[in-house]
């Protein structure tokens, strides 16, 4: 018998089963999803946060090797006396009565430069020169009582060889030229008193018209017309005359540094506000003349020991000389001073602070350089240096670059807000 053919029928339970997994998978899989994206997005998150707050910086600081001049100089402060000048003051004592000159004036030696009441000096000089005539009257006079005396003294002594006299009148003619020549001695002795008296007052009565003693500059003035002076127990300086052509840098130079100094070595200084051509602080060249043994008296005063109260820097004086041919100098002027003890002109220089010192030798040095990103260490030859630089000798060529440090910081450090 046929029987027709009837599609197999799954059981319930199996449907179910697809039905259920169908159902429970499509969920499962979206939830898994976005945990995914979460998680994903979380990791990014955290990694951008790290790298912006907490990772490592390292930066790298570097200079070019390259040519400059390196000077090795103790450094102090000056300042600008004339080289010669003289204080020129009154030896008599009146009121003045007219300055010939003014401030800023030029003279020659021989100048007239102020009068000053000549009355006192002029009636001094009379007087001495009165007593001076007397002296002389009386010194004829007594002269023409010796030729007296004498021709007596003879007559008297011509008497007694004929028997004619007698001895006492003899003796007394003779005590008679004696005291009359006496009395001339003492004359011309008082003679050559009153002399060197007259000269002297002459002398003083001169100082009434003070003259320049050198060629310069009126650069102070001390004195006004009718002015009293007196020049009794002290002389009254009137005014300052200096020769501006060339001038001397008074220097104070530490006790740490004084004995880097020495006689005959190079020196140049600089002033404020005076320029060159190229705008730049104008220099003045000269060599040390001459370190002051010892530094100067304190508070102004002289004494045998020139102590220095404890504590305080002890500054000795350094000399040298400049020409001052265009008088852009002027005396008072403070002064920048560098005493050259080594120098070098166009060489290459590297920073002091990118050189690490190799023990036992005073010029060898390591350092790091810059190459392809890497950082190499090489040994360098230093010559002159300064406080910043140094001349290298050997160990780096132009243009390579110099490692001067390495600064490794947070990243959270760099942000600006």
């Amino acid at each position: 018998m046929w029987t027709p053919h009837r599609p197999e029928r799954r059981s319930p339970r199996r449907r179910h089963e697809r039905r259920g997994r169908a159902a429970v998978s499509r969920p499962k899989g979206r939830s898994a999803g976005r945990w995914g994206i979460a998680i994903g997005v979380t990791g990014l998150f955290a990694l951008a946060l790290w790298w912006a707050f907490f990772r490592t910086v390292e930066t790298i600081e570097t200079v070019p090797v390259r040519r400059a001049d390196i000077e090795n100089a103790v450094t102090a402060l000056g300042v600008l006396q004339p080289q010669r000048y003289v204080d020129v003051g009154a030896q008599v004592s009146g009121q003045i009565e007219r300055i010939a000159v003014k401030p800023g004036d030029p003279v020659k030696q021989g100048d007239l430069l102020v009068e000053i009441d000549p009355a006192l000096q002029q009636a001094t000089v009379r007087t001495n020169r009165a007593t001076l005539a007397s002296l002389r009257a009386q010194l004829a006079e007594q002269e023409a009582q010796r030729d007296f005396a004498s021709q007596q003294a003879e007559r008297q002594q011509r008497l007694l060889a004929e028997d004619a006299t007698t001895r006492e009148e003899v003796l007394s003619a003779l005590t008679a030229l004696r005291v009359t020549e006496a009395r001339i001695a003492s004359l011309g002795a008082q003679i050559e008193g009153a002399q060197s008296t007259l000269e002297g007052n002459e002398a003083l009565l001169g100082y009434t018209r003070i003259y320049a003693p050198m060629d310069g500059t009126v650069v102070t003035l001390d004195a006004r017309e009718g002015q009293t002076l007196n020049a009794t127990y002290q002389t009254p300086n009137l005014l300052r005359i200096a020769d501006l052509s060339r001038m001397t840098v008074w220097t104070e130079v530490s006790e740490a540094d004084v004995g880097r100094i020495r006689p005959g070595m190079p020196a140049y200084f600089t002033t404020l506000g005076l320029q060159d051509e190229r705008g730049e602080p104008r220099r003045w060249q000269g060599t040390l003349r001459q370190v002051l043994p010892a530094p100067p008296a304190q508070g102004g005063t002289s004494n045998a020991q020139n102590t220095v109260p404890a504590g305080k820097v002890v500054l000795y004086t350094a000399l040298f000389d400049v020409d001052n041919a265009d008088g852009a100098l002027m005396p008072q002027m403070s002064a920048q001073v560098f005493f050259v003890q080594a120098s070098a002109r166009n060489v290459l220089a590297a920073p002091l602070a990118a050189l690490q010192p190799v023990a036992g030798q005073a010029d060898l040095f390591t350092t790091g350089i810059l190459a392809d990103g890497d950082v190499l260490e090489r040994r360098v030859r230093i010559g002159v240096r300064d406080r910043l630089y140094g001349e290298i000798l050997d160990g780096l060529a132009e243009g390579e670059v110099l490692v001067t440090g390495i600064q490794r910081t947070r990243a959270s450090r760099r942000l600006r807000w």
